[in-house]
């Protein structure tokens, strides 16, 4: 059966279908949306253990913020999954592979990688010994960002083109709910957990107290998300495979080289030529706003005066919910006017919010303020998000999707990220208020990436390499 090796059409470019509001919204209800949204909790769910909320166990613990700043780099793994995803798109597992398939064996190792990985964060107290602590994050964010290669690359090819929007709304939402649980929630959970009530010993100079360090409590806590991995393992079982592809053996190591690691790049090269350097810009930049500025978020609100109650029930629970709003509505809307459109809105959304965050910087302790701004700002965070993930699924190639779209969300983090790690000593010497605007400012030049993105048009599609020389593969059904 001939195929087509690139998706059809790009909906960025292309007229999004007629379709009801009613139409538009049975799509959430379609099973392999239903099936993101639990694999999207499983997705979501390491990432705050191994950076927020592990920061925060790490210094009521008592260690120093230098070395729970150096620790952050342990997400960097998320940054550099590309490096390792041609073994993802195209190893099999033994054993599991011939069982499961491809993505979901790939899906199961790398869920139980985690899991292992969290009971052993758990069951290590960070007074003790630091350094275990830290390899076991290093598990976990291995693990995590070998599982986003493979649902990335099982979303793509569970669903065409013009359902790719509503399949992002729902990894997405299913995301956010997971970082709900592993943000307040395990706060919660630790707290339920304590053997005593909280002790404090008294400060000198009227300084606020200090908080006693519970090990019990947050090994519970730890161990109680660990075993909520369990959804995701459930949900590969009861997800159906994709379709295939069957690899011919390659004659030697270089021409499985060629066909892993070389051929996904210069397949993207092939069909967008001197534009990929566009989109490759867009998609460094895009986000560049929302991740800067969210290294200082924390800090910020500590030196505001806002209590740990206050920033969990608002920024993990009622602002993650804003984001699952704002995703829903990215999605609807990227079915309806097309992907480009919303991708601009969302641009315009993301930075504009960082201004409101300068703008409460002049206020003090305001809750109600604190309320209004995190609404904003996690509702825009979503709608640029949906309508993202729809455009860098867009750009793949069903044969070589988990590559390229590791490539894609890799270099999406990579440059914020290095720049962010700026952000402390700029607030240091300029203020919170000139910070949050700069970070607005970085959003500017997106804006016109998105607009010469939006005038691309169409690549013609590729000839059919069911079966050609460069790839060593063709396709077949399951």
């Amino acid at each position: 059966m001939s195929t087509t090796t690139a998706n059809s059409v790009d909906p960025q470019i292309s007229k999004p279908p007629k379709r009801t509001w009613a139409q538009t919204l049975k799509v959430y209800l379609e099973p392999p949306t239903l099936r993101m949204l639990l694999l999207g909790f499983a997705a979501g769910l390491p990432l705050l253990l191994v950076l927020g909320t592990l920061s925060f166990r790490l210094r009521e613990a008592g260690i120093d913020r230098t070395t729970i700043g150096f620790l952050s780099w342990v997400g960097l793994a998320y940054g550099f999954k590309w490096v390792w995803s041609p073994l993802v798109d195209r190893m099999p597992i033994p054993l599991l592979t011939p069982w499961l398939g491809r993505r979901r064996s790939w899906l199961l190792l790398s869920q139980l990688v985690i899991m292992a990985g969290l009971a052993g964060m758990a069951l290590t107290n960070p007074q003790n010994d630091l350094q275990s602590m830290v390899w076991f994050a290093v598990v976990v964010a291995f693990g995590s960002a070998t599982q986003d290669i493979a649902l990335d690359a099982y979303r793509i090819e569970s669903a065409d083109v013009d359902r790719q929007a509503a399949m992002a709304s729902a990894y997405m939402t299913g995301y956010r709910i997971a970082m709900i649980w592993a943000g307040a929630g395990v706060f919660w959970v630790a707290a339920f957990a304590e053997v005593a009530p909280v002790a404090s010993v008294a400060s000198v100079a009227g300084q606020a107290a200090k908080v006693v360090y519970q090990h019990s409590a947050w090994q519970t806590a730890y161990l109680v998300v660990a075993a909520s991995m369990l959804l995701g393992v459930i949900t590969v079982f009861w997800s159906p495979k994709p379709a295939e592809r069957a690899f011919i053996p390659a004659k030697n190591a270089a021409d499985w080289l060629k066909g892993a690691l070389i051929e996904p790049f210069a397949d993207f090269i092939r069909r967008y030529k001197w534009h990929a350097a566009l989109i490759l810009a867009l998609i460094a930049t895009y986000r560049i706003s929302d991740v800067v500025m969210g290294i200082m978020a924390n800090p910020f609100y500590v030196d505001m005066g806002y209590t740990k109650l206050e920033v969990a029930n608002v920024t993990k629970v009622f602002g993650v919910i804003m984001t699952l709003v704002g995703a829903f509505i990215g999605g609807v809307l990227s079915m309806r006017f097309g992907v480009m459109r919303i991708l601009m809105l969302g641009a315009v959304l993301s930075a504009a919010s960082n201004l409101l965050f300068a703008w409460l910087g002049g206020r003090g302790h305001d809750l109600t303020a604190l309320v209004w701004v995190i609404s904003a700002d996690n509702l825009s965070s979503g709608i640029a998000s949906a309508a993202f993930i729809a455009y860098l699924s867009s750009l793949t190639n069903i044969n070589y999707s988990a590559t390229q779209y590791a490539l894609f969300s890799s270099m999406m983090l990579l440059l914020p990220k290095f720049i962010a790690g700026y952000s402390g000593k700029y607030v240091d010497a300029f203020g919170y208020t000139d910070f949050f605007t700069a970070t607005a400012m970085l959003g500017a030049p997106v804006l016109l990436l998105v607009w010469l993105a939006s005038r691309i048009k169409t690549p013609e599609t590729t000839p059919d390499l069911s079966k050609t020389p460069e790839t060593g593969m063709h396709r077949v059904n399951a």
